[in-house]
Parts: structure tokens; C-alpha cells; sequence
């Protein structure tokens, strides 16, 4: 069967780091991989820059047109279907999260409804210690406009709570706790807590619920972009965007 995975989340969660994660282990494991790149706001921290790792797992990579060009304004490409025609074994999706990140969802959505029952995964990638999920309230409202815009329901959240390379074990930790209140008060479960192996293999070990923490997922980093660079680049581009941070 089919597995498609949509990984939904805001500026800074993580969610093209987790992409390449997901794709690359299912190479690993042999299964025909292609990965759709369908960030539409965040060109900053974006999966296409690293194609040719992807080309090196024979993972087919799927990317906005102009993605790469300088231009800001991206179109979807017509070979975005193929992650419904065609016979892959697991395909990612990774979304902006966003209206209108989301909102590039909304015109698959027959494409989706079709898919075999329990093949496909929405998870909504979650770092707290960003602002725009800095609380229980702002998590569950980004939740509620994800499924409005993308016309998908959340199957599960990925704790994906990190500082880039200050992360220490309360990350997770305080992760863990604010997640689980929104799980909690919304039903959406935690299907998967990431991390870098000796982080995540620590956290583990303090007998926390496994029901809010899903899968253990170890993480590779590939991403190189640092935070406090991107911020920068967003006030020399588009200063307007600096009050939501």
C-alpha cells in the first residue's frame, strides 16, 4: 500500500529537515521514494537546495516552478499528480504551513479523498520554542487553519521541538508537556518525537507517556540554514513579515 505523509508546519519547525528525514529512510529501506516540495512561502529553508542528495538516494524530488531562481513567486508543476498516478511506495509532501502554504493542498483534494483508507498521514510538525507555536493556544488555532485551508484533517502532531544546535533535553521535555495538553483538548494524537539520537534516546529514558510521545524518530541533520539568518534575510526582503516573529 501506498503511504503518503503531508508534514504541515510553521516558520522554523523543522518540517523540510523531517522531509528529507522521512525520505531518506524510506530509501534506506528500498521502497521508491518521491518527496514534493510545496513550500510555497518559505523559500528560505527549503528542501529543493539539497537535490542532489536526493538525486543520490534515487529519491524523485518534485519542486515549485522558478524554485531556486531568485524569483519569489512559485507555481505548482503539473508533476505533482504523479504522487497520485504514479506506483510509489512512500511519498512526502512538504507544506508551508500557512494559508496559503496549506491552501496549495486544497486543489488535490479528490486526489487525497481517493487514496486507500489509512494511507495517508497529516502531521503537523511542532516546535514550541518558536514563537508562532509558543503556546498551547497558538498550536491549536495553526491546527484549525491547516485543516481549514488545506481541506485536510490532522492525522497526529510530530514533536519537533529544537533550538538548532543549542538544543538540550529540556526541549523535548517542555515539548512533550505543551503537546500533550493539546492532544489532550484537541484528540489529535502525537504520532512521532524527534530528535537527534542521543537527545531522543535521553528523553526516552525518563518514563514519559508513551502515548504522547508516538514513534521515536532519530534524526539526521541536512539543513544547514541557521534561525537568526533567516530572520535577517526577512527583514532585508520583506520587513513587513517581522511582526509575526
Amino acid at each position: 500500500m501506498k503511504k503518503v505523509y503531508v508534514l504541515i508546519g510553521n516558520y522554523g519547525s523543522g518540517k523540510s529537515e523531517l522531509a528529507l528525514n522521512f525520505a531518506f529512510k524510506a530509501a534506506e529501506r528500498g521502497e521508491r521514494t518521491e518527496l514534493l516540495d510545496l513550500d510555497m512561502v518559505n523559500t528560505y529553508f527549503r528542501v529543493t537546495e539539497r537535490g542532489n542528495m536526493t538525486r543520490m538516494k534515487e529519491i524523485r524530488l518534485v519542486s515549485p516552478n522558478f524554485a531556486n531562481s531568485g524569483i519569489e513567486t512559485l507555481s505548482l508543476p503539473a508533476e505533482v499528480a504523479s504522487a497520485f498516478a504514479m506506483d510509489w511506495e512512500t511519498v512526502i509532501f512538504d507544506v508551508g504551513g500557512d494559508s496559503t502554504g496549506s491552501t496549495a493542498l486544497g486543489r488535490y483534494h479528490q486526489d487525497f479523498v481517493e487514496l486507500e483508507p489509512g494511507s495517508l498521514e497529516v502531521l503537523n510538525v511542532v516546535n514550541i520554542r518558536r514563537p508562532l507555536s509558543g503556546t498551547v493556544e497558538k498550536i491549536i488555532h495553526l491546527q484549525e487553519e491547516m485543516e481549514i485551508h488545506s481541506r485536510l484533517k490532522l492525522t497526529g502532531m510530530i514533536n519537533n521541538t529544537n533550538l538548532a544546535e543549542m538544543t538540550g533535553p529540556d526541549e523535548l521535555r517542555d515539548g512533550y508537556e505543551m503537546i500533550k495538553e493539546v492532544s489532550q483538548r484537541t484528540g489529535v494524537p502525537v504520532k512521532f518525537t524527534s530528535g537527534k539520537a542521543a537527545l531522543l534516546e535521553q528523553f526516552l529514558a525518563e518514563g514519559h507517556d508513551p502515548k504522547y510521545i508516538g514513534q521515536p524518530l532519530p534524526i539526521d541533520i541536512y539543513m544547514k540554514r541557521d534561525w537568526n539568518s533567516w530572520i535577517n534575510s526577512l527583514g532585508e526582503k520583506r520587513p513587513q513579515q517581522l511582526e509575526y516573529l
